[in-house]
């Protein structure tokens, strides 16, 4: 195990060139260093080369429906020591926080899950090595019937702020993203109450235009949940929803990129139309079997088969993945459609910045990813730099 140690020759996302990254007695980030204006610099810690492999922090999800078999929206008190498990899960698929996601349910189990999630929320430590529950994401109740996928009907809301109050409960300081359809807000005052509150407003399972989602980005909505998936196509008349999002630079696109949820062509016009670094990032939509095999289980009243990844109800509907947030990194690179600095920053730079939380640089805890690229199998792998944090 190594403390207070300098990596050398590494690449780092956001920076241009070789950097040494020099790491303090208290295993943070103390420095980061250009070795083009220091290649004479001498030091007396110990030093590991990187050999000109990439590394990051890890990555950040900000939507996520459960794990190990156990679905957030069924959060009970007991289930304490199992939430506790699930993080370190997710910090052993290279995931630093996540957001759990709570899906359209009864206001009364929304509650229950929020009470567990505070008070597991009040024990968390900062340098414990394992992935840290950073808030939470309601996925809904506040979508539209048409485009509900897999979210129960008999659950959905009219989106007032009376309504948002009563979700809310007394809850909000925790709640960090609520999805919901822009186009149910008729007076035009529930999304504005929702950003006053600091929270951010996601636009998803709607069919708005794109007039009225522009009107939602005037009052305050700045992101959009799963792109493409529960919202009208892109269409070059009526570019609706999803189409606003794109040129708005000021706009966060989550995007699920296992190559079920979106076709890969897709994927890369939507990063090609954002430039690649503005306004998207990756989330796995992962559902609670994540963690355990292909087969069927649970999901709230119904059950969903998974197979190799990809979880869908008896009809057929789409309902999310078990797949981990970094697979999109591999997929994006192993595609072609990235290099590696652009995917690897679409999981641990672009939902930092979404939800203004700080990027890498001095003064973090080094709590290191180290990206492996197999040229001869055009393989992409990754592990956790051990660097005694």
């Amino acid at each position: 195990m190594l403390n207070q140690v300098l990596l050398t020759n590494a690449n780092v996302p956001g920076y241009e060139g070789l950097q040494k990254v020099d790491i303090d007695d208290k295993g943070r980030i103390k420095n980061i260093i250009s070795i083009d204006k220091n290649t004479r610099e001498e030091t007396k810690k110990p030093t590991l080369d990187i050999k000109g492999e990439w590394i990051s922090l890890g990555g950040l999800d900000l939507q996520i429906n459960g794990g190990l078999g156990l679905a957030f929206p069924d959060l009970k008190k007991k289930d304490l020591p199992q939430l506790e498990q699930i993080c370190n899960f997710l910090w052993q698929q290279g995931v630093d926080g996540f957001l759990p996601t709570i899906v359209t349910t009864s206001v009364a189990k929304i509650h229950r899950s929020l009470s567990v999630i505070a008070e597991f929320m009040t024990h968390q430590k900062e340098q414990q090595l394992t992935a840290k529950i950073l808030g939470v994401h309601l996925e809904g109740p506040f979508l539209n019937y048409k485009k509900r996928g897999a979210h129960p009907s008999e659950y959905l809301l009219p989106l007032t702020v009376e309504t948002v109050e009563q979700v809310l409960g007394n809850y909000s300081e925790i709640i960090k993203i609520i999805t919901l359809a822009p186009e149910l807000d008729s007076n035009n005052d529930a999304i504005a109450y929702i950003h006053s509150l600091g929270i951010t407003v996601s636009l998803g399972h709607s069919l708005a235009t794109a007039e009225q989602a522009k009107a939602a980005f005037t009052l305050g909505a700045s992101m959009v949940t799963h792109a493409f998936n529960a919202m009208p196509s892109l269409h070059h008349r009526q570019p609706g929803l999803l189409g606003a999002a794109i040129i708005n630079p000021d706009v966060y696109c989550g995007l699920i990129a296992d190559g079920n949820h979106v076709c890969p062509t897709m994927v890369k016009i939507l990063l090609k139309a954002s430039n690649y670094d503005r306004g998207v990032f990756l989330v796995s939509d992962a559902l609670a079997p994540i963690g355990l095999p292909d087969g069927v289980y649970p999901w709230d009243t119904r059950e969903i088969t998974v197979t190799n990844g990809t979880a869908r109800l008896a009809d057929g509907t789409l309902s999310g993945t078990t797949l981990p947030l970094l697979t999109g990194v591999k997929n994006l690179v192993e595609w072609g459609i990235c290099d590696l600095e652009k995917a690897i920053a679409l999981a641990t730079e672009s939902p930092r910045k979404a939800i203004a939380l700080s990027s890498l640089k001095v003064g973090q805890p080094a709590q290191f990813i180290r990206w492996h690229w197999n040229e001869n199998q055009q393989n992409l792998t990754w592990t956790r730099l051990n660097l005694g944090n």
